[in-house]
């Protein structure tokens, strides 16, 4: 009887990964694109460095990034050339800033608290009026606004920037809050409550200390935005003595006359410094806010 023979074909494996030279220049040339979109992305901020170092002749003749005669009189003119000593803005941005950090702090946990865990009637209602506020302009609100702030006599003083962040304004950071203290377990209210702990004492010893990153998140985007806020404070701020970094900055430049660029850039260069410190030592911390309050 003749045998009958089989062959078998062997099972087709599946592709494995792409050889180590071609996942390298796959790699590389990520790399290169990445850092040829931050080279676009930081020319300004590089060619308003450079500039900061050259003479007012030079800055817009030159294209070079490369100072051909480097100097720093721009540094020592703009420290003393816009009236008064710049440190002066730089102490007024701050103090306007830590007042708005502690108000939003303050205010926009205790409102988001009231949102995310108590009932009261026109709770619903509230928050979404709160929410409508968000995309509402500010152009819209600032003629009643100003006449409010005219007749309480706080025109030219840092009020109008300061005291309506203690009243949660900043419907953002409330929303931010409020998703964040959702997430937490309600076992520890329930605890809290078993224990005697009343609304305001879970929401010190409970809500407060668990909250802190979106508190810290809070802190830096108020400071941040606060420091680069230049609308505001030109409408409210009109004394020399009062004027806060920004509104520094733009009396450099002189529509009718000549204008200081070179001065301009280097105070420029030098107002960058305490915001890149900023969000630099905290950024850790905004991912961590961000993505605790489900805004990924």
């Amino acid at each position: 009887m003749a045998a009958i023979t089989t062959t078998r074909t062997a099972p087709a494996t599946p592709a494995g990964p792409a050889p180590a030279p071609r996942r390298r220049s796959r790699r590389l040339l990520a790399h290169a694109g990445l850092v040829a979109g931050a080279l676009v992305m930081l020319y300004p901020v590089l060619w308003m460095l450079a500039s900061s170092f050259k003479t007012q002749s030079e800055i817009f003749t030159s294209p070079s990034l490369v100072p051909a005669a480097p100097t720093v009189a721009n540094y020592a003119d703009g420290w003393v050339g816009a009236g008064l000593p710049f440190w002066v803005y730089l102490l007024n941005s701050l103090l306007v800033c830590s007042g708005v950090v502690i108000g939003n702090v303050v205010s926009c946990s205790l409102a988001a608290y009231a949102f995310a865990r108590m009932r009261f009637i026109g709770q619903g209602v509230f928050f979404a009026l709160m929410l409508a506020t968000i995309m509402l302009p500010h152009h819209v609100t600032l003629i009643a606004q100003y006449a409010i702030f005219r007749d309480l006599g706080w025109i030219d003083t840092f009020l109008p920037l300061v005291v309506p962040k203690f009243l949660a304004t900043d419907a953002f950071f409330v929303f931010l809050m409020v998703q964040f203290i959702r997430g937490l377990p309600r076992e520890l209210y329930e605890a809290a409550r078993i224990d005697g702990c009343g609304p305001f004492q879970i929401y010190l010893r409970i809500v407060m200390p668990l909250l802190r990153p979106a508190l810290v998140t809070t802190a830096i985007f108020s400071f941040i935005w606060t420091y680069n806020d230049f609308f505001s404070q030109l409408i409210y701020l009109s004394s020399p003595q009062n004027l806060t970094v920004p509104l520094a900055l733009r009396s450099f430049l002189d529509a009718t006359g000549e204008s200081e660029w070179g001065q301009m850039f280097a105070m420029s260069v030098v107002t960058l410094v305490p915001v890149v410190v900023v969000f630099v030592t905290f950024q850790r911390k905004i991912v961590a806010g961000m993505a605790h309050t489900g805004l990924k």
